[in-house]
């Protein structure tokens, strides 16, 4: 008896082991395709692949956002004045923002909502968006950039989306280094930190 007990034990613990190395590994070799191709605040064209110049920090939000995307912005805003103190923000550092709601959040929203925390329009924070002409590209292309983080999302149909609540570094060939939780949870500090140990 005292055997299968031990037995069961082994199993249960081979099998949370080999869960967590399956997690882990899977995160560790996640990557933004190349090809991937969205519309920025300026209405231009951005594609990830055209950039290997840069780690790069990627928030998900919807505007309409009545609490977790705007406070992660935020926190997100005062991490940038830290990183320009060190001369690395827009140089070495750049934050990509991806709506989850591009039918609302068109460029002239996201500019708006760009005013509302002063992020300057300087290239260095790219918000991206869907195209108006083609909403169902436009959502398979944002889906492949959360599908890449297993970031999840839906709209139950009152226009508040239900989500994940990480952000997420990459490095300059766009592949994950590690995620962060979003909303008052999001550690300015750690991620700075994390940001420049990979600079």
């Amino acid at each position: 008896m005292k055997k299968v007990v031990i037995i069961s034990f082994l199993l249960v613990f081979i099998g949370i082991a080999a869960g967590i190395s399956f997690f882990l590994i899977r995160d560790a070799n996640a990557q933004i395709p190349e090809d991937v191709t969205l519309i920025n605040q300026n209405g231009e064209n951005y594609r990830f692949g055209d950039d290997h110049t840069k780690v790069k920090l990627v928030e998900f939000i919807y505007t309409h956002c009545p609490d977790i995307c705007p406070t992660t912005t935020q926190k997100m805003s005062m991490l940038k004045n830290d990183l320009e103190k060190e001369g690395v923000f827009g140089k070495d550092v750049e934050f990509i923002t991806v709506t989850i709601d591009p039918y609302r959040d068109t460029k002239e929203v996201l500019n708006k909502y760009m005013e509302t925390f002063e992020i300057k329009n300087n290239g260095s924070w790219i918000f991206l968006t869907g195209d108006l002409n083609d909403m169902t590209e436009s959502h398979k292309r944002i889906r492949q950039i959360a599908d890449t983080f297993q970031f999840q999302y839906r709209d139950p149909g009152d226009g508040y989306f239900v989500h994940s609540s990480f952000t997420f570094l990459v490095d300059k060939d766009n592949k994950y280094i590690k995620k962060f939780p979003m909303g008052e949870d999001f550690n300015k500090k750690e991620v700075f930190d994390e940001i420049m140990k990979n600079l």
